[in-house]
């Protein structure tokens, strides 16, 4: 059995909101990662899914809860501890756009966690950022160049090669692919795994695409309103699909088919607002089957088949 990475036990990251209302982003979140393994999160936007991997990395502070990393206790490290786990854990930015400095180049970019984490001189430094550039694709020249120089898929390119500079064993990867051309997305996933592949990476593959978390994932998390309602593989996710929500989810994921045919499971309301969750189960107010106790209780996370968790008091 592989050995596990990342460890999170009921992870909670609340924003206040005004004097006493709180935003509950992420609420109760347990889940843990094997090392080599990609973790699919999947969830509408605003359900916390971004911000999640955002506390894992220490970018936010959590509310409570324990995140371990390789056993360590990750809120609770400091100085040469906390500068080691920087180097070990890395994310990959939604937006390709706004992630890269437009002042520095290409090359610059690239090589500014060397500067952090090693101690590099000029010519060997020169040396990984062109190797960096080959292992995602790109030639020496674009070390010389601007981030407005590049395409789309180019700058997500650089963000891919920047946190590989100090050869992480564990990426963060937030919607890589929601702000590229669909021609360019099956690129960057591919690349993705291959690089995955070569360097025994660890990834928590943020996305709302459920037919692409499927192509890249081992196991996959589904998110409602904060919360996590289902965890398992994407082959069980997939074929044999327990809560509801996940049922609506992938009832709405477009067939290549034009045959097929497919019920649409059409969800009734709007999602609740994370300061006014509704009591209970969160997807109570959405669900076509909810009963009297779904308002009474929160629904517990539990294992309903080997691997396979669902949060629902119907199942």
């Amino acid at each position: 059995m592989a050995e596990t990475l990342i460890e999170v036990k009921d992870l909670c990251k609340y924003f206040p909101v005004g004097k006493k209302q709180q935003l509950k982003a992420v609420d109760h979140v347990s889940f843990s990662i094997a090392r080599g393994e990609t973790l699919g999160l999947v969830g509408e936007s605003g359900c916390g899914k971004t911000t999640c991997g955002r506390t894992l990395l220490r970018f936010y502070q959590r509310t409570a809860g324990e995140i371990r990393f390789r056993g360590e206790d990750v809120g609770a490290l400091r100085g040469k501890k906390l500068l080691a786990f920087q180097k070990s854990a890395q994310m990959i930015f939604q937006d390709p756009y706004s992630s890269l400095d437009p002042r520095m180049t290409i090359g610059e970019i690239v090589a500014e966690g060397m500067d952090v984490h090693y101690r590099y001189g000029e010519k060997e430094k020169t040396a990984r950022v062109r190797e960096l550039l080959a292992k995602v694709s790109l030639t020496d020249d674009y070390a010389n160049r601007f981030a407005h120089e590049l395409s789309g898929g180019q700058r997500q390119r650089i963000g891919i090669a920047r946190a590989l500079a100090v050869e992480p064993e564990f990426i963060v990867c937030d919607e890589p692919i929601s702000a590229l051309d669909v021609s360019i997305q099956a690129q960057i996933v591919n690349l993705l795994i291959r690089l995955q592949r070569e360097n025994n990476l660890t990834y928590l593959f943020i996305t709302h695409d459920l037919s692409m978390v499927r192509h890249i994932s081992d196991r996959v998390g589904i998110m409602y309103l904060g919360s996590l309602v289902e965890l398992g593989t994407s082959a069980d996710i997939f074929s044999h699909t327990l809560h509801p929500y996940t049922q609506s989810l992938i009832s709405a994921i477009p067939e290549a088919d034009p045959h097929a045919k497919r019920e649409r499971i059409r969800l009734s309301g709007e999602v609740p607002s994370p300061i006014h969750s509704p009591s209970g189960c969160k997807f109570r107010t959405r669900c076509p089957n909810a009963e009297a106790r779904c308002a009474e209780s929160v629904p517990p996370l539990r294992e309903l088949a080997p691997g396979h968790f669902a949060a629902c008091h119907l199942l």
